[in-house]
């Protein structure tokens, strides 16, 4: 009987160290409770010791993959942005990388780690990495046009294709001067420079720099106002000849000649200055377009403006 007690309270004894061993090795505080400090030690930049409470997040918790992706984002970023600590940065990218490949991260986790890898001149590297996301993302790659290879930028090729589309976007009065061999072949190397250039600002992340994405934006907007423009206007100014005829009979002296004291000394006749008639009658066309479709458009969006606040 003492013999059976005694096992009992060995038993016993040691459930309470088993359960007294698990209680320690519980976290004492709740996961949020440890991110919200460690969000706190990076408001008052203490970065390596907001760094060690996600890492104990990341060591002491059971997380799900979207969690531990976001803390590892979050560590490389303190990193890249805040220590310029670039290879630890990029240890984090990889992580995230390697890990985590369902991620709504990896976009973003691909251009850091471009920007990495540039900043610590491992320009090859980054390029490798822009490469393999084009693969990833046939969106980002290089249109390929089809033609002979008269250059190559790494292991991508520029095309007679290539060249002639650059060429294409040139002002038609610049295009003619390239049909010299010698020109074009210096055009090609100045396209050259322009696409190293790019990558190289690519690479360093001026795409995110806020003066470049501003002007990307102001541009991007009058682009699109005028394709706007030219869709909802092109569609009202519709000129027939009587129009002309009678724009010309209600304007028909600002196409004659004047002397110094502005008097109509001849009027030309229509078919003299038709061309002209023309061009005036369809800016004012557009012109009386443009106020509509504004003043629509104000209306339905109910506009208000306070002039006297001015």
């Amino acid at each position: 009987m003492e013999q059976r007690n005694f096992h009992t309270a060995t038993a016993l004894l040691g459930l309470a160290l088993l359960v007294s061993c698990q209680a320690d090795s519980e976290p004492k505080f709740r996961v949020e409770q440890v991110r919200e400090y460690a969000s706190a030690l990076y408001n008052r930049e203490l970065y390596h010791q907001a760094i060690d409470q996600y890492n104990y997040c990341l060591d002491s918790y059971n997380l799900d993959a979207t969690e531990e992706a976001n803390i590892n984002y979050t560590i490389a970023k303190i990193y890249f942005e805040r220590m310029r600590d670039y290879e630890n940065a990029l240890t984090y990218y990889l992580k995230i990388k390697e890990f985590y490949p369902e991620s709504d991260l990896l976009d973003e986790v691909n251009k850091r780690m471009v920007e990495c890898l540039e900043r610590l001149q491992r320009s090859a590297d980054a390029q490798q990495v822009l490469e393999e996301t084009a693969l990833l993302d046939p969106s980002r790659a290089h249109t390929k046009r089809p033609g002979a290879v008269v250059a190559k930028i790494g292991k991508r090729p520029i095309t007679t294709g290539d060249l002639e589309f650059q060429i294409s976007q040139l002002p038609p009065f610049m295009r003619p001067q390239l049909n010299d061999k010698s020109k074009k072949a210096a055009f090609l190397k100045q396209y050259i420079a322009t696409e190293l250039l790019y990558d190289t600002a690519r690479r360093k992340g001026l795409d995110h720099d806020m003066e470049v994405v501003e002007a990307i934006f102001q541009a991007k907007k009058k682009i699109m106002v005028q394709k706007l423009l030219e869709e909802e206007i092109s569609e009202e100014v519709n000129v027939r000849e009587s129009d002309v005829e009678l724009y010309y009979k209600a304007n028909r002296d600002k196409y004659a000649e004047k002397n110094a004291e502005g008097k109509v000394t001849h009027v030309k006749p229509l078919d003299e200055v038709r061309a002209r008639v023309m061009q005036d009658l369809i800016k004012e066309k557009q012109r009386e377009a443009y106020d509509r479709l504004v003043q629509r458009i104000m209306r339905a969006e109910a506009v208000e403006i306070y002039e006297d606040k001015l």
